[in-house]
């Protein structure tokens, strides 16, 4: 009698998700971007393989207790950042060391995280599964947990005409749920690609300042040069040596990755520690608060002290300016969301 009953709704979970023509997702790459530099030939994105990518992502099965999912710690209100929080915080409320970075156009990313310490999109989810303070877990007991679940058996089914879940096809997964985060119509977007948007002109001398003191770093239409910089946010790294972590240069001490500023009006707190709050006290910062070190990038080396110089009219059209990188489709897109 329980098997019969195991039987058959093993039938109906299977059932419920095998779908005759798995439709490919053609990923768009906006005309004022890069190629992508994440290989989709090699993970040819699938309408169920990102539906079951979301699912994972959203999934608390992949930490040690249950509680703690991707979508944790990247939150699509937040333009998936953890909202709020300096550090990330994890299973059992752990507190790590670094503030969450945003989650979007990653296949056109070289490396991964705030040291850079990964080079390939599919392996992006194993450091926060076994980080003890993020999920805690391990990629061996996460497979065996998908493997003893009637629904994740049938959805890997579905996608990939497999029996058993494999590291490979679970990390696959992810990704390419991942590749579907593109952020490009922005209203910043939509007026470089003359689609009918007009900045006003605290905007368009944002803009021109910006490209003045900030493109150094912050370059391209993805607003990132990809680079890794002491930005003099601190001199003490006891705590954290960011890349030279990964290195073990001593030149690379103190320095982070270079993040994107797209939809950075929602992405605060700021920095790789949190400690900054608002986009007013980064300009700031870059002003007048930066610490020096020996590592310190040169491009702030320009002048008697360490930094940008920046008037209060130049701090106030930048912030103008920044908020034309917000995207709210890309906010609000249900195909990004947990529900």
């Amino acid at each position: 009698m329980y098997l019969i009953f195991f039987l058959m709704i093993a039938f109906v979970v299977a059932s419920a998700f095998v779908i005759d023509d798995d439709q490919p997702v053609k990923i768009v790459v906006p005309s004022n971007f890069p190629a992508p530099v994440y290989n989709l030939e090699k993970n040819k994105i699938t309408q169920k393989g990102v539906e079951l990518g979301r699912q994972l992502f959203y999934d608390g099965l992949l930490s040690i207790d249950g509680s703690t999912s991707c979508g944790s710690c990247h939150q699509q209100v937040s333009a998936f950042v953890q909202q709020d929080h300096d550090f990330s915080h994890g299973v059992e409320n752990r507190i790590g060391r670094r503030n969450a970075l945003p989650l979007a156009n990653l296949i056109f990313s070289k490396s991964f995280f705030w040291d850079g310490g990964v080079f390939n999109l599919d392996l992006t989810p194993v450091n926060a599964i076994e980080n003890e303070v993020e999920m805690g877990e391990n990629l061996d007991h996460v497979l065996k947990k998908l493997n003893a679940s009637l629904l994740y058996k049938a959805r890997f089914k579905a996608t990939y005409g497999v029996d058993s879940i494999t590291t490979n096809l679970f990390l696959k997964s992810i990704s390419q749920f991942l590749a579907t985060m593109v952020s490009a119509n922005s209203r910043y977007d939509k007026y470089v690609r003359k689609e009918g948007e007009v900045l006003n002109a605290d905007e368009l001398e944002g803009l021109n300042i910006f490209k003045d003191k900030c493109s150094t770093c912050h370059s391209s239409d993805l607003f990132t040069d990809g680079s890794f910089r002491n930005n003099g946010s601190t001199a003490d790294f006891r705590f954290d040596k960011g890349r030279h972590e990964i290195t073990l240069a001593d030149a690379d001490i103190g320095k982070f990755k270079v993040p994107s500023l797209r939809n950075v009006e929602f992405t605060g707190p700021y920095m790789h520690d949190g400690s900054l709050q608002s986009l007013e006290e980064v300009l700031e910062h870059y002003n007048s608060g930066m610490k020096a070190s020996a590592s310190l990038d040169p491009v702030f080396k320009k002048r008697d002290k360490p930094g940008i110089s920046l008037d209060g009219n130049e701090k106030r059209k930048l912030v103008a300016f920044l908020k034309t990188l917000t995207d709210q489709e890309f906010l609000t897109n249900k195909k990004l969301s947990e529900f």
